[in-house]
């Protein structure tokens, strides 16, 4: 094998990686992560030319480019790529890569180590919309105990990525990000609630400037795990940045006999040369190509849950039904409290059977009803988690996940007083897969809403920590569920956004952003969510008003725009309504479904706006013949005259009429009132329109305008 025979390269769609295989090197080192460079394949004597250094007194000996595992051994003074023992003792591998498979986008190593007795299996792949995905697999070939305790994927980035955004944030207020100066050395950001948590980092963006809607150079990671995790950045001065992600084992997590295997969580990779709304367009793309992804329109929904709460009166959520399926609703989804005992969030969780003393009949005459009205019918359940107050927890307290010292929780630490059931206990999946299908069979269940709504404290199994295979566990019940069901949808839920990564997507049809159905705090949080989530998979429901969450008057229509920005529903008892709120919610109805083609395929884009009381989120159609756009606020504005929008996305060379829509609610703003929407509806240029962009009216906090585009 020659030299140059070592440098590979993966295209598609865009992006491009250049991999020196060199296996003098040990394993693999990507040279290049970005835009794609074209067919032509570079030497290894250019390369060597433009991306080698000499090395300078008191640095390393030989300037090696940084392997896809670096380590100590690597030179390498990072946060290590792998930290193994064996019997208790460290392992210091030395990579031979022994195997090289390649297509046109995706590259697969084997590599070993017979004195460690350690096998690595590494896959890079481009996939569809540029998304890079890397995962590794390793493998204990000998005797003794392998403890690991770091696996990370990891791809450089370049030294003018001095940017550094992660993301935080709390109940009722998920995925806020925070923007600052890449620090040097090493960066973790970590997650260490047994699921991702409100404040998990949802993605870490190293970018040249601080990252904007629609240009500059960002490259971003995700790690596709619902459970505890670690994002990186290392800064070195010897090396280029390092970007990556891995799961967080707690010690003796991840302990390997001979022959076992520790396969790690996808990382997800996305380079963008667009801005925020590039690394969009790169996740919503391959998301939308999965064979998974659903293929139906997605309905309308009512979730009964701040409609009646724990009140569960089967004339009351009768009468309900009715009156959703009068105003067009598609999905009528029964929440908690269906269950014995469930009179309040303190007992019953594991008890999967209906209780008869609220509902004597059972839930078959709710069902049959939702299904006559030509609804889908909906349940809610809480399977990874059970109350200390029920059958099952009487029955075999075992079952619990914990530390047994921690059931009871001590005085004033109790979660929720609920606590997590160890579904790597065959039997108590078992209970609970059991339980759920008898249900999804006997209600000819169309949709699950599946809750989680507390961490996993000192989760322990058989004395080791378990949140590995608790997690795992969820997947395989998830995966049986809608196998032994086919058709059946599941939406993640987790006290609202706290478990919504790729990982447990592979397995659910939708997620629930957030418990806030407060319409101005709904706006970031769904447009964090889809900066990796396609709209058609987030939650976004119209509440009631005052909201539930925050106690703020909100009118409906801003709470109906805001819905519609994602998988649209309501939250909310429609039997309170008045004439003109039910005259409203139906217009609302009609409008998503006519909408909803363009919503929940097209293309989104985010205006660059000044003022940080705006905000301006448009939907293109794919053809670029169709557009939706809304303008609104979170807060009153810095100044009278508000900004121009850009629409970009659309085609220049056409024309579009312009038109306001007003059937989800008279369109209100201020003291100022542009010449096109005093018109109402007006045809303009796209290439006027992206150009000059149309001037903003004057909009208070909680007002929006709906504006449909259409070329002409």
């Amino acid at each position: 094998m020659t030299h140059d025979t070592t440098i590979r390269m993966l295209r598609r769609d865009g992006v491009g990686l250049i991999i020196d295989t060199d296996t003098r090197t040990g394993l693999p080192a990507v040279l290049h992560w970005g835009a794609d460079l074209g067919p032509g394949l570079p030497s290894a004597a250019e390369l060597t030319l433009i991306t080698s250094r000499q090395s300078e007194p008191g640095t390393l000996d030989a300037a090696w480019q940084v392997p896809l595992v670096p380590q100590e051994s690597d030179g390498w003074a990072g946060t290590p790529g792998l930290l193994v023992t064996r019997d208790g003792l460290p392992v210091f591998p030395r990579w031979s890569a022994v195997d090289v498979r390649q297509d046109d986008a995706a590259l697969e190593v084997d590599a070993n180590d017979a004195a460690s007795a350690l096998s690595l299996r590494s896959r890079i792949e481009i996939g569809a919309g540029g998304l890079v995905l890397v995962s590794h697999g390793l493998r204990n070939d000998g005797d003794g105990v392998v403890e690991v305790s770091r696996l990370d994927a990891i791809l450089p980035v370049p030294k003018r990525a001095a940017t550094l955004t992660t993301f935080g944030g709390r109940w009722t207020g998920e995925k806020q990000p925070t923007t600052y100066d890449m620090p040097p050395g090493p960066t973790l950001r970590g997650s260490r609630r047994g699921r991702g948590g409100h404040d998990a980092p949802w993605a870490t963006l190293a970018s040249v400037e601080a990252p904007r809607n629609r240009s500059g150079e960002i490259w971003a990671v995700h790690l596709g795990w619902s459970a505890d995790l670690e994002h990186r950045v290392d800064r070195m001065t010897e090396h280029a940045t390092m970007l990556g992600a891995g799961e967080l084992l707690r010690p003796a997590e991840m302990r390997l006999q001979r022959g076992e295997t520790y396969r790690t969580p996808t990382a997800y990779f996305a380079w963008s040369d667009a801005g925020l709304d590039g690394v969009s367009a790169r996740f919503h793309t391959w998301m939308r190509a999965r064979p998974a992804h659903p293929s139906t329109e997605r309905p309308l929904v009512l979730n009964t849950w701040e409609a009646v709460y724990f009140d569960h009166s089967p004339a009351k959520l009768a009468r309900l039904a009715r009156r959703a399926a009068e105003v067009g609703v598609e999905r009528f989804v029964l929440d908690d409290g269906w269950f014995p005992a469930r009179h309040n969030d303190t007992a019953g969780l594991g008890d999967w059977v209906v209780d008869h003393e609220s509902w004597p009949d059972g839930l078959e005459p709710l069902a049959e009803l939702v299904h006559e009205l030509g609804m889908e019918f909906g349940l809610w359940f809480e399977p990874e988690m059970i109350n200390l107050d029920s059958d099952l927890a009487r029955q075999h307290p075992d079952w619990i996940l914990g530390n047994p010292a921690s059931v009871p929780s001590p005085a004033g630490l109790s979660w929720r007083t609920q606590y997590v059931l160890d579904l790597a206990n065959p039997d108590a999946f078992e209970h609970v897969r059991s339980q759920m299908s008898a249900l999804v069979t006997a209600l000819k269940i169309d949709f699950i809403k599946w809750d989680h709504n507390r961490d996993l404290v000192e989760a322990v199994h058989e004395g080791r920590p378990a949140t590995h295979l608790q997690t795992e566990a969820a997947y395989r019940l998830m995966a049986r569920i809608k196998h032994d069901h086919p058709g059946i949808e599941i939406e993640s839920c987790s006290s609202g956004g706290a478990r919504s990564d790729l990982g447990v997507l592979a397995y659910t049809d939708r997620v629930w952003a957030s418990d806030s159905n407060d319409a101005i705090e709904r706006h970031d949080i769904q447009r964090w969510t889809e900066l990796l989530l396609p709209p058609e998979l987030i939650g976004a429901h119209v509440g009631p008003s005052p909201a539930h969450s925050s106690g703020r008057t909100i009118d409906l229509s801003y709470r109906i725009i805001t819905s519609l920005q994602g998988s649209a529903g309501f939250e909310w008892n429609l039997l309170g309504c008045s004439e003109d709120e039910l005259e409203q919610v139906q217009a609302f109805a009609r409008a998503y479904k006519r909408l909803r083609p363009v919503l929940h395929t097209g293309s989104v884009v985010h205006a660059d706006l000044f003022d940080p009381a705006l905000r301006a989120r448009g939907v293109v159609s794919a053809d670029r013949a169709e557009a939706v756009w809304t303008f609104s606020t979170v807060a009153a504005p810095r100044e009278a005259l508000a900004e121009r929008v850009r629409l970009e996305g659309l085609d220049p060379e056409r024309r579009y009429r312009v038109e306001v829509l007003d059937e989800v609610g008279k369109a209100e703003w201020g003291w100022i009132t542009p010449g096109w929407l005093d018109a109402r509806t007006v045809e303009i240029s796209g290439r006027l329109l992206a150009e000059v962009g149309l001037q903003m009216p004057t909009l208070w906090p909680g007002q929006a305008i709906l504006v449909h585009l259409t070329a002409v």
